[in-house]
C-alpha cells in the first residue's frame, strides 16, 4: 500500500464502520471477490446492516459474541453461481456437504466455523470456497495441508501464480481506491451502491 494512503488511513477513524468496510471489504464491494468476511464489534452490527440494505448485498451472521460479530457479506447469484462449479462441488461433497444449496452451505460452514473459534472443531478448510477463492487453490491448500505453496498473498497459490499476482495487484488498488474516496469526503452507502453498478471497474481492472 502506498505511503500516501498509509497516512491517509492514520488520519481515519478505524473504529468506523466505513472505514472498517473499506479495509475488509475492498476486492468484494468493487466486484472482485463474490464473497468477503467483515469482522467489526458486536454492537456495530445494526449500522452495518443498515449501511448494506438496498445495496443488493447479502449477509449472513457466522458467529457472535460479546465483543465481535463476523459476518460474510455475499451477492448471492455470483456465490450460487461459484458454489454449482463442478471443481467447488467436488471440494464440498469431500469436506461432507451432503446438500449444496446455498442456504444449507453456510449454515452448516457458520456451526463449523463457529465450533473451530469456540475450540470445539477443526479448521474449516472450506472457507476459502465459501470467500469464492480458486477451486485450484483450495484443493491445494487441502491436500498439502497449507504446506508447498508456489506463492502466498491474500491467500496461499498452488496454481497459476502469474495471473494470481495480478489479481492481488487488483485487490490492493481497490483498497486503495476506497481509503481515497473515503477520504475525500465521500459516503460509504454512495461508494457501495456506486461500485454495484460499474463506476469505478476502470480504476480497478485496467491493471
Amino acid at each position: 500500500m502506498k505511503q500516501k494512503v498509509i497516512e491517509m488511513i492514520l488520519k481515519m477513524d478505524l473504529k468506523s464502520i466505513e472505514t472498517q468496510l473499506a479495509l475488509q471489504c475492498a476486492p468484494f464491494l468493487t466486484g472482485l471477490k463474490v464473497s468477503n468476511l467483515l469482522a467489526i464489534p458486536a454492537d456495530m452490527e445494526n449500522t452495518a446492516m443498515d449501511m448494506l440494505k438496498n445495496t443488493g448485498i447479502s449477509f449472513f451472521r457466522m458467529i457472535k459474541t460479546d465483543k465481535k460479530v463476523v459476518i460474510l457479506l455475499f451477492r448471492r447469484k455470483q456465490l450460487e453461481s461459484y458454489l454449482y462449479r463442478k471443481d467447488v462441488k467436488e471440494i464440498l461433497k469431500s469436506e461432507g456437504y451432503v446438500e449444496l444449496q446455498i442456504g444449507y452451505v453456510l449454515y452448516m460452514f457458520s456451526k463449523r466455523y463457529q465450533d473451530y473459534i469456540c475450540g470445539n472443531g477443526k479448521f474449516p478448510h472450506e472457507i476459502g470456497l465459501i470467500l469464492g477463492y480458486p477451486a485450484e487453490d483450495v484443493k491445494g491448500f487441502i491436500d498439502n495441508n497449507g504446506r508447498n505453496f508456489l506463492y502466498t498473498g491474500y491467500w496461499k497459490v498452488y496454481k497459476d501464480v502469474d495471473n494470481k499476482i495480478k489479481l492481488f495487484e487488483k485487490f490492493k488498488t481497490a483498497e486503495e481506491l476506497l481509503i481515497r474516496l473515503l477520504s475525500s469526503g465521500m459516503d460509504m452507502e454512495y461508494i457501495i451502491k456506486a461500485c454495484s453498478t460499474g463506476k469505478f471497474q476502470s480504476c480497478v481492472y485496467s491493471i
